[in-house]
């Protein structure tokens, strides 16, 4: 093999020692893609050109590179005319240089090692790096850069590092995917139900979608006062007050039923959010419980009820005007720390962009990309909240549609899962008849009595399952959503 001299004469010593590199290595995966230019696919999804410690190697590798995706050859010959004028190249003998790398190449079945082994180092020397910004930031004391605000930025620069250690998977074979979803199946079996996602104990609802699927992204659209909110609620506090530990069926430890939820309460306090809850274990109502208005049996029922709660996995964050990458970063440290099996925000529109755009059409898709990117990035279903247009309350029909939803082009498209919460009760009990009309007064009465207490969820969208709707019960001192009884549940089941 031949040996290759190295002068290097502009890196500083000091640096070179105090760096991670190998410049051995770099020398002999570039000799082996330009001998054989195939090498190249083997180790792309590993090492960049940012990634070579020395920048005429990083050079190299970007012409080879940029050559080779265009079908042409990249060899010392080859590259020479595109690196005529390169000084750093000229200072370690030109052409005949490149000639040296491809004399001493390895074998292209060791590339993928010397890859991995230039990467990693690359990945060592940004820890570094990231290790000095943070710590000259931490020294400069500036009025619109708080600690907190320091630390935040430094969690997600490192989580970042970390993910670019999970190179592009690239094609999966077929057996493989269909092995990963017979695990799903038979873990749905083993729940003794036919959920492949979390279940929400909503019956009807958890057929119609088979429960909460990993890696979606659900949105909950309504009217103002239709009972979004109390839908998330009750869906993470059951999913949350269901939570069990133990060995998943690839081997694994986590949730084996129910799971632990993170909840971002944008618009409502985290004690509000917390009162409802309680309100529903409790079942007193939450007026009785914000005026203090409480006998002594409710007392005691309420405290029983907080200390039931006490082990609920659910975690509330109500800081208010979050931006997208802020949700993202929590989120991480939530699964990091405590682990994380689904994800509320409530509600969409209350999200900020990381930046500020042009237009609110583009802000929303930043956002519902960003969402759908937590579900996809943490292997979670994120449930997300959305208001709808007032365009919906100058129909007869006043059930939603999808044309309804604000900005409704990304929300729809990003969106997994689409789903609509009405109750018709609400606009009914605003049409109600003077006293002196029998005939009509007597008419509303009988409708009202065939809608009290339902409420109406309509899929609108789902990705994977059919669309359509559900009923379920709706008690609106308690806040709180529920089946129905069978006869009910198969009239729900039947329409639509």
């Amino acid at each position: 093999m031949s040996e290759i001299t190295r002068i290097h004469p502009d890196v500083n010593v000091q640096e070179s020692a105090t760096l991670p590199n190998n410049i051995e290595a770099e020398q002999q995966l570039l000799g082996a893609i330009l001998t054989n230019n195939d090498t190249y696919d083997r180790v792309s999804a590993i090492v960049q050109p940012e990634h070579f410690y020395d920048p005429v190697h990083a050079r190299i590798f970007q012409i080879a590179a940029d050559r080779i995706k265009l079908n042409a050859l990249a060899s010392p010959v080859t590259l020479k005319a595109f690196m005529e004028d390169d000084e750093g190249l000229r200072e370690l003998g030109g052409s005949a240089y490149l000639a040296r790398l491809a004399g001493a190449a390895i074998s292209s079945l060791a590339s993928r090692d010397y890859a991995q082994l230039v990467y990693d180092l690359a990945i060592r020397r940004e820890l570094i790096q990231l290790g000095v910004d943070v710590s000259e930031k931490a020294r400069r004391v500036d009025v619109s850069s708080s600690p907190t605000d320091q630390i935040a930025e430094a969690e997600q620069a490192l989580y970042s590092l970390g993910e670019k250690g999970r190179v592009d998977s690239g094609f999966q074979s077929f057996l493989r995917c269909v092995t990963d979803a017979v695990i799903v199946a038979n873990a749905a079996l083993k729940r003794d139900g036919p959920l492949a996602g979390i279940g929400t104990e909503f019956t009807d609802l958890d057929r119609k979608l088979g429960g909460l699927h990993r890696s979606d992204l659900l949105i909950i659209a309504g009217r103002p006062s239709m009972g979004k909110t109390a839908l998330a609620t009750n869906m993470a506090f059951n999913i949350a007050r269901k939570f069990r530990h133990g060995t998943l069926p690839d081997g694994s430890r986590g949730a084996v039923d129910g799971g632990i939820v993170g909840f971002f309460s944008l618009e409502m306090s985290a004690e509000q959010l917390a009162a409802r809850i309680l309100s529903q274990a409790s079942e007193i109502p939450g007026e009785q419980i914000r005026r203090g208005d409480l006998t002594e049996t409710e007392l005691r029922g309420f405290y029983d009820a907080a200390k039931t709660l006490e082990a609920c996995p659910l975690y509330i964050d109500d800081t208010p005007a979050l931006p997208i990458s802020q949700i993202l970063a929590r989120a991480r440290r939530l699964k990091r720390t405590h682990g994380l099996d689904a994800l509320f925000v409530d509600y969409l529109q209350l999200v900020r962009p990381t930046s500020a755009k042009d237009n609110r059409v583009n802000e929303v898709a930043e956002i519902t990309q960003g969402l759908k990117a937590i579900a996809k990035e943490l292997d979670i279903p994120v449930v997300a909240l959305s208001q709808l247009s007032r365009q919906v309350e100058q129909r007869e029909d006043k059930r939603p549609q999808l044309a309804d939803l604000r900005e409704s082009g990304s929300i729809e498209q990003d969106a997994d899962v689409v789903m609509f919460v009405f109750r018709e009760e609400y606009y009914l009990e605003r049409e109600k008849p003077g006293d002196h009309d029998f005939d009509a007064t007597a008419e509303w009465s009988k409708k009202m009595d065939d809608v009290h207490g339902i409420a109406e969820i309509i899929i609108g969208k789902q990705r994977h399952g059919p669309i359509g709707s559900v009923k379920l019960s709706f008690e609106d001192q308690f806040t709180r959503f529920g089946n129905l009884a069978p006869t009910w549940r198969q009239d729900s089941t039947d329409e639509r």
